[in-house]
């Protein structure tokens, strides 16, 4: 468990905080680059570490992110007209180009030059691998876009959702690198050992994983053992880059991968971008329309105008308690929608004074101690050395059968494949 101290100091992301202040040397994922889908289209409010900016693209495709409210009586710019290279407000005509500048006040006599006082309230933007990005830190520590694979592939190769969930960024991101939690919160209980093939039965007969924790210079490597044949272990390695991604393991083939970004929009709100990619082919439509809509959906309940799922807390997430006890460990439909269920059902911030963690939390313990200890080091000074570096984020989450009497970390064919993935 943690104290009351360090769950404060590892939740707040608000202005002037230190998890706040250190996430904002990072690159940060706002939108999916169809959201502004063409010049001068509607303007989109963006929300993101607690405070509101508005997304436009202007007349000549390019991107900017400016403060949400207009500099001369705060009027709100998302009402702005989008025309002509910037921003207009709506209330005495302001405009603002991409980088936030005023280049035109008709309300003012052109004789005093007063849109020259005025200060830029703009944000450095980039659009890269399907997404539209923020930078809200210090302009002299501007860092590296994150080389993540799925921003690497071609677009064909990749599907990217985002929704909204009401919990803390850290408590989302939990759920994702809990390796003990899949043979219960996701079983179908229609899964037995003769109906199941390949990785889900190790799933499944052993549901007590043994963790190696592997600190690196990108975040956590987090490899869960569980018996597979007679005189073999099933591994499961999935990734923690900093500050919010996480990378699930591959089936052994390395064909597909899957991974979130857990995106804090402020305290208690999470922008949850789930990502589905391939490194050697096209995603095929089928794969994609089963993300949202296939029997077995990934997520199953996405309400596509508001960004947020139809399943919530207020109605227990549809569960149907019939469903629990002929079909589903959990009666919940979708396995975004199960997780969620558990996250946002502790709380927007859990009350981590309370817990009895085990060994099976081994990953999540990590987890919180690298983000103590960055925020921490950051305010001794310390810079985060991963958002220097965007190269450090080329690796891969992946899943591998050894012999039992192999050592995970020393074994020839782990090493050529970690590095391989380097």
């Amino acid at each position: 468990m943690l104290n009351a101290q360090d769950n404060e100091l590892l939740c707040r992301v608000g202005p002037g905080t230190p998890m706040g202040e250190l996430l904002r040397r990072f690159w940060v994922p706002l939108l999916r680059s169809e959201d502004l889908p063409g010049p001068d289209c509607d303007p989109v409010e963006v929300r993101v570490f607690g405070e509101d900016y508005v997304a436009f693209r202007d007349t000549n495709g390019r991107i900017g992110i400016v403060e949400a409210l207009c500099p001369h009586r705060r009027a709100p710019l998302f009402y702005g007209r989008n025309e002509e290279h910037g921003l207009r407000c709506i209330y005495h005509g302001w405009k603002f180009d991409v980088e936030g500048n005023c280049v035109d006040m008709p309300s003012e006599p052109a004789q005093y030059e007063f849109s020259k006082k005025v200060r830029p309230i703009g944000f450095p933007a980039e659009e890269w691998g399907g997404a539209i990005w923020g930078y809200f830190g210090p302009a002299d520590k501007k860092p590296e876009l994150p080389q993540v694979e799925w921003f690497r592939v071609p677009p064909s190769h990749r599907y990217m959702v985002k929704y909204n969930q009401e919990c803390n960024f850290v408590q989302a991101t939990e759920g994702d690198i809990d390796s003990s939690h899949i043979g219960f919160l996701h079983q179908d209980l229609g899964w037995g050992m003769q109906q199941v093939s390949g990785e889900y039965k190790y799933w499944l007969s052993d549901k007590s994983p043994r963790w190696i924790i592997k600190p690196t210079n990108y975040g956590i490597m987090l490899a869960a053992q569980r018996n597979a044949e007679e005189d073999t272990h099933y591994w499961r390695i999935n990734q923690w880059l900093m500050p919010f991604y996480t990378m699930i393991a591959m089936q052994v083939d390395q064909r597909r991968g899957h991974g979130h970004m857990w995106v804090p929009v402020d305290d208690e709100h999470t922008d949850v971008w789930c990502v589905t990619w391939s490194p050697v082919e096209p995603l095929t439509d089928e794969e994609k329309y089963g993300i949202l809509d296939g029997p077995n959906p990934h997520i199953s309940s996405l309400d596509r105008v508001t960004g947020k799922l139809r399943a919530t807390k207020s109605n227990h997430f549809l569960q149907d308690r019939t469903l629990q006890r002929t079909k589903s460990f959990t009666g919940i439909v979708g396995t975004r929608e199960q997780d969620t269920a558990v996250v946002e059902g502790m709380g927007a911030i859990a009350d981590r004074t309370r817990e009895h963690l085990g060994t099976s939390d081994s990953a999540i313990i990590a987890m919180r101690r690298y983000l103590l200890n960055s925020a921490k080091a950051f305010m001794d000074g310390t810079e985060p050395g991963e958002a220097c570096d965007g190269d450090r984020y080329q690796v891969r989450a992946w899943s591998y059968i050894l012999p039992r009497d192999a050592v995970f970390t020393e074994d020839e064919k782990v090493k050529e494949l970690m590095a391989a993935m380097a």
